[in-house]
């Protein structure tokens, strides 16, 4: 599984709907407004790279008020649920 990051520069006036259409695509999972430079970020979730070059040249950038995307390839992912679940002394330490 492949996930990519990309942070999209929207039309301000159509942030809303550009992140509705973004949530819509297949291979997004999640679409978050965001402060700062970037207007929102959108998780892609596919099975390889070309997936990613679909979701986001093909698909993503083409989403009308899209006005930029920079994208990121994560190599590897860290969760808090992951690291509390390997420290946790769990109930069988307690007894």
């Amino acid at each position: 599984m492949i996930t990519a990051i990309v942070f999209v520069n929207a039309d301000v006036s159509r942030i809303p709907q550009v992140a509705e259409q973004i949530a819509e695509l297949s291979g997004v999972s999640e679409v978050y407004s965001v402060t700062g430079h970037i207007d929102l970020i959108a998780m892609v979730r596919v099975r390889d790279h070309d997936d990613v070059a679909t979701v986001v040249a093909d698909r993503l950038n083409k989403v009308d008020g899209v006005l930029s995307t920079e994208t990121h390839i994560a190599f590897r992912s860290y969760s808090s649920h992951d690291l509390e679940a390997a420290f946790s002394l769990g109930p069988e330490a307690a007894g």
